[in-house]
């Protein structure tokens, strides 16, 4: 068994994974060779934890507010 990494690709009206050459080389994969995949979604933990907050404010606007209040003497 082979664990990889992905990301879904559009190709077209459809969908794809990306097989690295190297796994493909080492596990003698050729065009039309029947596998079967496992997919498992990954899931941002922090989410489930903390949910999707909203500032009022950009990132770059508070950024630069916190850049500029500890140069500030």
């Amino acid at each position: 068994m082979i664990e990889m990494q992905s990301r879904l690709r559009r190709w077209g009206r459809s969908f794809g994974i990306v097989i690295p050459m190297e796994i493909i080389k080492r596990e003698s994969l050729g065009e039309n060779d029947k596998i079967d995949i496992l997919i498992i979604k990954k899931k941002n933990p922090l989410k489930k934890h903390f949910g999707t907050f909203k500032f009022r404010r950009s990132t770059e606007e508070m950024l630069k507010e916190g850049d500029k209040e500890s140069w500030d003497e």
